[in-house]
Protein backbone atom coordinates (compact mmCIF):
# COMPACT_ATOMS: atom_id res chain seq x y z
CA UNK A 1 0.00 0.00 0.00
CA UNK A 2 2.83 2.42 0.83
CA UNK A 3 4.42 1.69 -2.56
CA UNK A 4 1.07 2.33 -4.28
CA UNK A 5 0.63 5.76 -2.70
CA UNK A 6 4.25 6.60 -3.36
CA UNK A 7 3.72 6.01 -7.08
CA UNK A 8 0.53 8.10 -7.02
CA UNK A 9 2.36 10.99 -5.38
CA UNK A 10 5.15 10.82 -7.96
CA UNK A 11 2.61 10.93 -10.80
CA UNK A 12 0.79 13.89 -9.24
CA UNK A 13 4.07 15.69 -8.72
CA UNK A 14 4.95 15.19 -12.38
CA UNK A 15 1.65 16.43 -13.83
CA UNK A 16 0.91 19.22 -11.35
CA UNK A 17 4.12 21.19 -11.27
CA UNK A 18 3.82 24.76 -9.94
CA UNK A 19 4.15 27.58 -12.48
CA UNK A 20 7.68 28.64 -13.42
CA UNK A 21 9.05 30.99 -10.77
CA UNK A 22 6.29 30.13 -8.26
CA UNK A 23 8.84 28.67 -5.88
CA UNK A 24 10.92 31.85 -5.90
CA UNK A 25 8.93 33.47 -3.09
CA UNK A 26 11.59 36.04 -2.27
CA UNK A 27 14.54 37.47 -4.20
CA UNK A 28 17.23 39.27 -2.25
CA UNK A 29 18.32 42.36 -4.16
CA UNK A 30 21.93 43.58 -4.29
CA UNK A 31 22.55 46.55 -1.98
CA UNK A 32 22.05 49.93 -3.66
CA UNK A 33 24.98 52.14 -4.53
CA UNK A 34 25.12 55.38 -2.56
CA UNK A 35 27.41 57.25 -4.94
CA UNK A 36 27.05 57.73 -8.68
CA UNK A 37 28.78 59.43 -11.58
CA UNK A 38 25.90 61.67 -12.74
CA UNK A 39 25.05 64.84 -10.82
CA UNK A 40 21.52 65.70 -9.78
CA UNK A 41 21.73 68.76 -12.03
CA UNK A 42 22.71 66.68 -15.06
CA UNK A 43 19.93 64.17 -14.41
CA UNK A 44 17.37 66.97 -14.06
CA UNK A 45 18.48 68.57 -17.32
CA UNK A 46 18.41 65.30 -19.26
CA UNK A 47 15.22 63.78 -17.82
CA UNK A 48 12.47 63.26 -20.39
CA UNK A 49 9.48 60.94 -20.63
CA UNK A 50 10.40 58.13 -23.06
CA UNK A 51 8.00 55.91 -25.00
CA UNK A 52 10.43 53.91 -27.15
CA UNK A 53 12.71 51.31 -25.62
CA UNK A 54 15.56 49.19 -26.95
CA UNK A 55 15.31 45.40 -26.84
CA UNK A 56 17.85 45.01 -24.03
CA UNK A 57 17.64 43.30 -20.68
CA UNK A 58 18.31 44.94 -17.35
CA UNK A 59 20.37 43.34 -14.62
CA UNK A 60 19.43 42.85 -10.98
CA UNK A 61 21.72 45.63 -9.64
CA UNK A 62 19.95 48.12 -11.94
CA UNK A 63 16.55 46.94 -10.74
CA UNK A 64 17.75 47.14 -7.16
CA UNK A 65 18.95 50.72 -7.62
CA UNK A 66 15.72 51.81 -9.33
CA UNK A 67 13.47 50.41 -6.62
CA UNK A 68 15.61 51.73 -3.78
CA UNK A 69 15.64 55.21 -5.32
CA UNK A 70 11.89 55.13 -5.80
CA UNK A 71 10.95 54.47 -2.19
CA UNK A 72 13.64 52.45 -0.44
CA UNK A 73 15.05 52.69 3.07
CA UNK A 74 17.66 55.45 3.32
CA UNK A 75 18.03 55.82 7.09
CA UNK A 76 18.56 53.43 10.01
CA UNK A 77 15.32 54.77 11.52
CA UNK A 78 13.39 53.36 8.57
CA UNK A 79 12.97 56.64 6.72
CA UNK A 80 12.76 56.41 2.95
CA UNK A 81 14.02 58.14 -0.17
CA UNK A 82 10.62 59.77 -0.85
CA UNK A 83 9.08 62.10 1.77
CA UNK A 84 5.89 60.89 3.41
CA UNK A 85 3.38 62.78 5.57
CA UNK A 86 3.98 61.71 9.15
CA UNK A 87 6.18 58.84 7.87
CA UNK A 88 2.98 56.85 7.25
CA UNK A 89 4.36 55.44 3.96
CA UNK A 90 1.16 54.50 2.14
CA UNK A 91 2.94 53.59 -1.11
CA UNK A 92 3.41 50.03 -2.35
CA UNK A 93 5.84 49.42 -5.21
CA UNK A 94 5.43 46.55 -7.68
CA UNK A 95 7.78 45.40 -10.42
CA UNK A 96 6.36 43.87 -13.60
CA UNK A 97 9.20 41.92 -15.25
CA UNK A 98 8.95 40.36 -18.70
CA UNK A 99 10.39 37.17 -20.16
CA UNK A 100 14.22 37.48 -20.22
CA UNK A 101 13.81 41.14 -19.22
CA UNK A 102 15.99 41.02 -16.12
CA UNK A 103 19.02 38.74 -15.98
CA UNK A 104 18.54 36.16 -13.26
CA UNK A 105 14.90 37.08 -12.56
CA UNK A 106 11.91 35.00 -13.67
CA UNK A 107 9.06 36.88 -15.36
CA UNK A 108 6.33 37.95 -12.99
CA UNK A 109 4.78 40.62 -10.83
CA UNK A 110 6.88 41.28 -7.74
CA UNK A 111 6.15 43.31 -4.63
CA UNK A 112 9.09 45.39 -3.44
CA UNK A 113 9.76 44.97 0.26
CA UNK A 114 11.82 48.01 1.35
CA UNK A 115 12.42 46.72 4.89
CA UNK A 116 14.73 43.91 3.80
CA UNK A 117 15.27 45.13 0.22
CA UNK A 118 13.73 42.08 -1.43
CA UNK A 119 11.27 41.21 -4.18
CA UNK A 120 8.34 38.95 -3.37
CA UNK A 121 6.84 37.10 -6.33
CA UNK A 122 3.07 37.65 -6.25
CA UNK A 123 2.08 36.59 -9.78
CA UNK A 124 4.27 34.52 -12.15
CA UNK A 125 4.41 35.14 -15.90
CA UNK A 126 4.94 38.02 -18.32
CA UNK A 127 2.03 40.44 -17.87
CA UNK A 128 3.38 43.48 -19.71
CA UNK A 129 0.96 43.21 -22.64
CA UNK A 130 -2.01 42.89 -20.29
CA UNK A 131 -0.84 45.95 -18.33
CA UNK A 132 -0.56 47.92 -21.58
CA UNK A 133 -4.06 46.80 -22.60
CA UNK A 134 -5.45 47.86 -19.22
CA UNK A 135 -3.72 51.21 -19.78
CA UNK A 136 -6.06 52.14 -22.64
CA UNK A 137 -4.13 49.94 -25.10
CA UNK A 138 -0.89 51.93 -24.96
CA UNK A 139 1.11 49.20 -26.66
CA UNK A 140 4.44 51.04 -26.40
CA UNK A 141 4.50 50.22 -22.69
CA UNK A 142 4.96 46.51 -23.34
CA UNK A 143 8.25 47.13 -25.19
CA UNK A 144 9.95 48.16 -21.93
CA UNK A 145 11.69 45.27 -20.13
CA UNK A 146 10.10 46.25 -16.81
CA UNK A 147 7.32 48.40 -15.46
CA UNK A 148 7.29 49.88 -11.98
CA UNK A 149 3.78 50.23 -10.59
CA UNK A 150 3.25 52.72 -7.79
CA UNK A 151 0.18 51.84 -5.75
CA UNK A 152 -1.19 53.15 -2.46
CA UNK A 153 -2.89 51.85 0.64
CA UNK A 154 -4.62 55.13 1.48
CA UNK A 155 -5.77 54.07 4.95
CA UNK A 156 -2.23 54.27 6.30
CA UNK A 157 -2.30 58.01 5.74
CA UNK A 158 -6.00 58.77 6.19
CA UNK A 159 -6.00 57.01 9.58
CA UNK A 160 -3.90 59.91 10.84
CA UNK A 161 -4.92 62.80 8.60
CA UNK A 162 -8.48 61.98 7.55
CA UNK A 163 -9.52 62.90 4.03
CA UNK A 164 -6.50 65.18 3.70
CA UNK A 165 -4.41 62.02 3.72
CA UNK A 166 -5.67 61.34 0.18
CA UNK A 167 -3.98 64.53 -1.02
CA UNK A 168 -0.82 63.75 0.93
CA UNK A 169 -0.63 60.30 -0.68
CA UNK A 170 -0.96 61.75 -4.17
CA UNK A 171 1.81 64.20 -3.35
CA UNK A 172 3.96 61.30 -2.18
CA UNK A 173 3.52 59.27 -5.36
CA UNK A 174 4.73 62.31 -7.32
CA UNK A 175 7.90 62.45 -5.23
CA UNK A 176 8.54 58.73 -5.71
CA UNK A 177 7.91 58.93 -9.45
CA UNK A 178 10.44 61.72 -9.84
CA UNK A 179 12.95 59.72 -7.82
CA UNK A 180 12.56 56.89 -10.32
CA UNK A 181 12.92 59.24 -13.29
CA UNK A 182 16.16 60.73 -11.98
CA UNK A 183 17.69 57.40 -10.96
CA UNK A 184 16.89 55.92 -14.37
CA UNK A 185 18.62 58.85 -16.04
CA UNK A 186 21.66 58.49 -13.78
CA UNK A 187 21.92 54.80 -14.74
CA UNK A 188 21.78 55.53 -18.46
CA UNK A 189 18.21 54.24 -18.62
CA UNK A 190 14.93 55.92 -19.48
CA UNK A 191 11.43 55.90 -18.06
CA UNK A 192 7.91 56.67 -19.17
CA UNK A 193 4.94 57.51 -16.98
CA UNK A 194 1.29 56.49 -17.34
CA UNK A 195 -1.69 57.52 -15.27
CA UNK A 196 -4.34 56.66 -17.86
CA UNK A 197 -5.68 53.19 -17.18
CA UNK A 198 -8.84 51.32 -16.23
CA UNK A 199 -8.43 51.12 -12.49
CA UNK A 200 -10.23 47.84 -11.80
CA UNK A 201 -8.86 46.10 -14.88
CA UNK A 202 -5.28 47.01 -13.99
CA UNK A 203 -5.89 45.97 -10.40
CA UNK A 204 -7.09 42.53 -11.55
CA UNK A 205 -4.27 42.17 -14.11
CA UNK A 206 -1.65 42.72 -11.42
CA UNK A 207 -3.44 40.54 -8.86
CA UNK A 208 -3.13 43.28 -6.24
CA UNK A 209 -4.58 43.03 -2.73
CA UNK A 210 -7.96 44.77 -2.47
CA UNK A 211 -6.57 47.72 -0.50
CA UNK A 212 -3.69 48.48 -2.92
CA UNK A 213 -4.84 51.09 -5.46
CA UNK A 214 -2.60 51.60 -8.53
CA UNK A 215 -1.74 55.26 -9.16
CA UNK A 216 1.11 55.26 -11.69
CA UNK A 217 2.77 52.84 -14.10
CA UNK A 218 6.32 53.67 -15.14
CA UNK A 219 7.90 51.55 -17.93
CA UNK A 220 11.71 51.51 -17.68
CA UNK A 221 14.46 50.36 -20.02
CA UNK A 222 17.21 51.49 -22.35
CA UNK A 223 16.49 54.28 -24.79
CA UNK A 224 15.77 53.15 -28.33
Amino acid sequence: MNLFWGVIMLICGFFFQPPAGAGAESVKLPPPALKGTVSVEAALKARRTVRHFASRSLDLPQVSQLLWATDGISDPRGLRTAPSAGATYPLEIYLVAGERSVKGLAPGVYRFRPGDHTLELTLPGDHRVQVAQASLNQSWMATAPVMVVLAAEFSRCTARYGQRGLMYTHMEVGHAGENLFLQAEALGLAAGIVGAFEDQRLHRTLGLPREHVPLLVMPVGFKH
